[in-house]
């Protein structure tokens, strides 16, 4: 399966979502442009160069995944207060450009502070199982 991320403009429940994609949302994935962004505007261009591959989800396409905001998604990005933040499957935001401290088995550790929450997409589900999805499935021929 693929690192998915979302990307919002704003955080909480009233973000704007303008996109998803299925591969290598992690940050170190994530384009530079998209991290570096000093402005809502240099944010917005930079994740719509990144949503312009095939395998990527645009709001008129609906919401890509089966689960009903980005608590469940590996990263959400979100540019608010003149920067860009993240959140791995609903943690409290983080930036993305420090590193986080690592437990012993190597795993990044949650900063402090509340859960982050996002917008209720439910009603905007166009689940797909294909490029979009992240989701590699294998076929096996029987016989």
């Amino acid at each position: 399966m693929g690192t998915r991320a979302d990307f919002y403009v704003g955080r909480g429940l009233e973000a704007e979502w303008i996109g998803s994609y299925p591969w290598d949302g992690h940050p170190e994935g994530i384009g530079a442009d998209v991290l570096n962004a000093k402005s809502e505007q240099s944010y917005r261009s930079a994740v719509a160069d990144l949503l312009t591959d095939d395998r990527a989800t645009l709001p008129e396409q609906g919401w890509p995944w089966p689960w009903d905001d980005s608590r469940t998604t590996d990263f959400a990005y979100a540019f608010d207060s003149d920067k860009v933040w993240a959140s791995g499957y609903g943690s409290p935001w983080f930036d993305p450009l420090i590193s986080r401290a690592r437990d012993e088995d190597g795993d990044p550790v949650d900063p402090p502070g509340p859960l982050a929450t996002f917008p209720d997409m439910s009603e905007r589900k166009a689940v797909t199982y294909g490029e979009r999805s992240g989701l590699i499935m294998i076929s096996i021929p029987k016989g």
